[in-house]
This record gives structure tokens, C-alpha cells and sequence, in this order.
């Protein structure tokens, strides 16, 4: 096992091994997030589900009320008028085949893919080069539509695709250590409200097995998630 630094090792010592009420955790988190640079909060779910089964897994996206902080690089693949659309919309990379063929050869700067169902079959093409990045767009992420212009405004405002990995856990960022706590924790129920939501039909036994939020150089908080869907939203 590593060894802690001073650093980590004195954030640590702040942290008592139990599950915190969800505030009280989002601001010991915020406390400890003291690197010189903003960092990233994230959210960290492991959930009783085994993905390898189709009725288990979990794949769909949150629309976070306060934005995440960062900014998105989007590319659109598209033809015709829609790719000036695209352009026009925000989305820093847009184009048809000649975009296919750079995505191809690795050119991948940007952090999300959108399509249009009709170039889906050449994009599908790229599942080598796109799968494991999980770039490859998707029509339960949003990812795949006609509505090039609403997709580029909704993920550009702090839409987020999120999917459980091998081990049934979901890793998603919710904000910036710059945040308030209450934006944070408004995010962070919006999150539990659609994990809950789309809950897989073939879950069996308890769903929510652990939630942890950390920030990019701190150590991670557990959060009592039974107080955390108790909490109501304002209409």
C-alpha cells in the first residue's frame, strides 16, 4: 500500500470512518479540497447490480441544475446544413466524413460525440477507436438525435452521460470545490433522483451499496445515502 503524503495523511486524520449527512460531508469535502487549483467533486456509487447481465445495466445521463463547472469539447457528426448547425450551436468540431476519417485515425480532441441517426452507420464503424473511451454516442445517452442544436445547449449547461462500470459502480463529477455546499448537494440529489429512477429492472437486493464524494486531490467522504434521498427538492 502507498504511503500517504503529510498532506493527505493530515486530510485524512479530518475524516471519521462512517457515513456523514449529506451537507456535513459536501463541506468536509470542500474543506479538504485544498490544492491550488479548483478541483473537481465526484461522486462515487457502488450499486448491487452486475452489469454483465443486459436487465442490470445502468446507462443514461443527469442533467446537473448547477452545471458541472468545466467545460465540454463537443464534435458532431452530421451532413449538410446541420453541420454550420452545429458549429453555430457551440460544438467545437463538426463535419461528415472527413471528421469520420480523423475520429479514425485517433484525432480526438473533444470529450463527447454526438450523431445524427443517419451517419450512425459509419460512426458504428468506429466502435474500435470510440468504445473504449466511451465516446461512442448512444440514443439512451442523448447522443444520438436530430435535435443537434437542443443536445449541444443541454450538454454544454451541465448534461452528463453516466454508465455503472464492470463492477456495478458509477463514477460522475458534480461540480468545481468552488461551489457553494447547498450547489453541490443540489447536483448531488439530482444525481441520486435518476440513478434511482433508472433503476435496472433485473436489480436484485439492495440497490444503493455505497456512496463516496471526493475531490480531485482529497480523500473521499461517505455519505448516508437514506438521508440523502430523505431530502426533499423545492418544486
Amino acid at each position: 500500500m502507498p504511503k500517504l503524503s503529510k498532506r493527505m495523511a493530515s486530510l485524512t486524520s479530518k475524516v471519521e470512518e462512517r457515513a456523514y449527512e449529506p451537507l456535513a460531508a459536501l463541506n468536509l469535502v470542500k474543506e479538504n479540497a485544498n490544492a491550488k487549483f479548483d478541483e473537481t467533486i465526484e461522486a462515487h456509487i457502488r450499486l448491487g447490480i452486475d452489469p454483465k447481465y443486459t436487465d442490470q445495466q445502468l446507462r443514461t445521463t443527469v442533467a446537473l441544475p448547477k452545471g458541472t463547472g468545466q467545460s465540454v469539447r463537443i464534435a458532431v457528426v452530421t451532413r449538410g446544413e446541420k453541420v454550420t448547425e452545429a458549429k453555430e450551436s457551440g460544438a467545437e468540431l463538426a463535419g461528415d466524413d472527413d471528421l469520420v476519417e480523423k475520429i479514425n485515425k485517433g484525432e480526438m480532441n473533444f470529450d463527447l460525440l454526438i450523431a445524427t441517426p443517419d451517419m450512425m452507420p459509419k460512426v458504428a464503424k468506429l466502435g474500435r477507436v470510440l468504445g473504449p473511451r466511451g465516446l461512442m454516442p448512444n440514443p439512451k445517452a442523448g447522443t444520438v438525435t436530430s435535435d443537434i442544436v437542443g443536445a449541444i445547449k443541454e450538454f454544454k449547461a451541465g448534461k452528463l452521460e453516466f454508465r455503472a462500470d464492470k463492477a456495478g459502480i458509477v463514477h460522475v463529477r458534480f461540480g468545481k470545490a468552488s461551489f457553494s455546499a447547498d450547489d453541490l448537494l443540489e447536483n448531488l440529489k439530482t444525481l441520486q433522483e435518476t440513478i434511482d429512477r433508472n433503476k435496472p429492472s433485473g436489480a436484485k437486493g439492495r440497490y444503493w451499496k455505497s456512496l463516496y464524494v471526493t475531490s480531485t486531490m482529497g480523500p473521499s467522504v461517505e455519505i448516508d445515502v437514506g438521508a440523502l434521498q430523505d431530502i426533499q427538492q423545492e418544486a
